[in-house]
């Protein structure tokens, strides 16, 4: 595969609260059922916690010109986030590590700091 079959421009932006735990279950599900139907190729994923409303916004980049498939999006929680210095980010590395390792096929991820500190990594991997 080339780089080109990463590349998109169309984009389907999903928001919802975090459940309990801090995770984004509830959007999750909807990423999967629209990715599920068949009609897009997911390429890449955005998240931004929006703290006046305790809210994300979730964006997908996808493709339409090529053949559809599913995706599983998880969140892991990586650990509380203080000063971002060189061992503090060699230990969050070392987090985001064992969290990938727990999934398959992972296409990207990306990280989201809740209202409390915390750090979580989101992975969108092929169904």
């Amino acid at each position: 595969m080339t780089v080109k079959a990463q590349v998109h421009e169309a984009f389907k932006l999903f928001a919802g609260k975090l459940d309990g735990g801090g995770h984004i279950t509830e959007v999750a599900k909807q990423v999967t059922a629209w990715a599920a139907s068949g009609k897009v190729a997911p390429k890449s994923i955005g998240i931004e916690f929006v703290e006046s409303s305790k809210q994300v916004i979730f964006s997908v980049g996808y493709r339409q010109d090529e053949a559809g498939y599913g995706v599983k999006i998880a969140s892991a929680k990586i650990g509380k986030v203080s000063a971002l210095d060189a061992a503090e980010l060699k230990r969050l590395e070392g987090a985001l590590t064992e969290a990938a390792a727990a999934q398959t096929d992972v296409i990207c991820h990306e990280l989201y700091v809740s209202d409390a500190n915390e750090l979580y990594m989101v992975t969108m991997s092929h169904a």
